[in-house]
């Protein structure tokens, strides 16, 4: 409404079409920023509307973008109900986590193991314990499966963790988003045994103080919060 009321008042100089996608673009990247939205939200509202019309003007044929929508649909699949990006796990975390593990052989999953890479680092560093990993999305997961077939300790599972118990398991790791933290926590806690760590990336379980947060020593300022959920009072 904004944007359409600043083009109806001064429609000479906002008239032309990429000119109008540029309003709107201000207009959203301002709105969120008064509406305290992420901070990388805003080059998404600055550029989106003036590419989508800057893209228009390719003139390429229609299939294209079909592809282009499969394609992100195979990679991200349904973000909009599990809520959870595809965030991956860099170098310098994989070998904090790594630290993390026990001395002696034990079981790792990774609850959204996008393609494969932190399960790779791991398997070679440890390869006396055992790792499994879940993806839901279709193409990760293929690119995690092919990359990880011939490690002998690690197993690339299709689909959703939610129905996958997490009792014999010695460390649980999630790299989610906030939104399902209060879920994976009730499950950890009904599930997981009292020496078992869950640890999860950057995003802390909401009302929980963990045992230790371990900080990460890369450009993002990563942290793993760690926690015992089956020590916690039922």
């Amino acid at each position: 409404m904004l944007a359409a009321g600043l083009i109806w008042l001064l429609p000479v100089l906002l008239a032309p079409p990429l000119t109008m996608a540029m309003v709107q673009g201000l207009c959203a990247a301002l709105i969120s920023h008064l509406r305290r939205g992420p901070v990388w939200w805003l080059p998404i509202h600055l550029g989106f509307m003036p590419l989508a019309v800057l893209a228009l003007g390719l003139g390429l044929p229609s299939w294209v973008w079909l592809a282009g929508f499969a394609l992100l649909l195979l990679t991200f699949w349904r973000t909009d109900r599990s809520r959870v990006p595809l965030y991956l796990t860099n170098t310098l975390a994989s070998a904090v986590l790594a630290g993390l593990l026990p001395a002696q052989p034990v079981a790792v999953i990774d609850l959204g193991c996008g393609d494969g890479g932190l399960l790779r680092r791991l398997a070679r560093a440890r390869p006396d314990c055992r790792f499994v990993g879940f993806e839901h999305a279709p193409l990760p997961w293929v690119w995690a499966w092919l990359s990880c077939h011939r490690l002998a300790n690690v197993e690339i599972r299709f689909g959703d963790f939610w129905s996958h118990p997490l009792g014999d398991y010695a460390l649980v790791y999630a790299f989610l988003s906030p939104v399902p933290m209060p879920r994976l926590w009730d499950k950890a806690k009904a599930e997981m045994k009292p020496d078992a760590l869950l640890v999860s990336n950057s995003f802390a379980i909401p009302d929980i103080q963990p045992e230790s947060t371990v900080e990460v020593a890369d450009g993002r300022r990563t942290r793993l919060h760690c926690y015992r959920p089956g020590a916690e009072p039922g």
